[in-house]
């Protein structure tokens, strides 16, 4: 099956998630809005799913696959259905569980990040709310990233099978997103992680090695990365990175 991929074109944003996932699983995807409109991709086909009126059961916003007949929406639950099919789960009930609430934890951070340049609406500009998020990102490198990072970190020392992953003894999309959160938080925080990563060297040390799988370091290195910006979730303003 070839997956159809729905995100924003210019920016990771929520959608990179899914798209290490989909790379490290070696899927058949087309990134439907990075594509040409003049062959019915793009952003216009974006809108087009999001609005199509057939759909009885449609989706939010993206990021959201469409897999044959089925459109998937929202990063949890895409990973979810992408971990079973690509072996980027455990098989069991119990393992899937432990992975999916892995990454509605991770989801919380993220949020909170993006926070730190929108404390107070995403319909505003960030110039708008600056002195806000002044303390908003000063309290977050302070209290918050410390107490997710530390969990993360806690959650690798306490994993029965070792090998430096979060679920068991192989990769889930758990460890692809810690991965994608400790990029973005180097991007966007640098002189804050240069302090934190000496607190959670097991946080690093996966992030090294999801770094150097041989597919996700294939694209890492491609042009379908998208580079950091400051659009996305994950920006860097220097009077933010206390």
């Amino acid at each position: 099956m070839r997956y159809e991929f729905y995100y924003w074109p210019s920016i990771q944003g929520r959608g990179e998630f899914v798209r290490l996932a989909l790379e490290e699983a070696g899927a058949d995807y087309l990134d439907v809005a990075r594509g040409a409109e003049n062959d019915g991709a793009g952003v216009p086909a974006l809108l087009r799913l999001l609005d199509d009126a057939s759909l009885a059961q449609p989706p939010f916003a993206p990021p959201f696959l469409k897999a044959g007949k089925r459109v998937i929406a929202q990063t949890a639950s895409i990973l979810w259905f992408l971990g079973a099919r690509h072996r980027l789960a455990p098989s069991g009930e119990a393992g899937r569980l432990w992975t999916h609430q892995l990454q509605l934890t991770l989801a919380d951070f993220v949020d909170e990040i993006h926070d730190t340049h929108h404390p107070i609406a995403g319909s505003l500009y960030y110039e708008e709310q600056s002195e806000e998020a002044r303390r908003r990102a000063a309290d977050f490198v302070k209290t918050r990233a410390p107490k997710f990072l530390g969990y993360f970190e806690r959650v690798l020392a306490r994993n029965p099978s070792g090998g430096g992953h979060l679920v068991g003894a192989r990769r889930s999309y758990a460890d692809l997103s810690l991965f994608q959160v400790v990029a973005g938080l180097r991007y966007a925080f640098p002189r804050a992680m240069a302090r934190l990563e000496k607190k959670h060297p097991r946080v690093v040390a996966l992030h090294d090695r999801v770094a150097e799988r041989p597919r996700l370091r294939a694209y890492l290195r491609s042009k379908r990365r998208i580079a950091f910006n400051e659009e996305g979730i994950f920006r860097h303003y220097p009077e933010l990175d206390g």
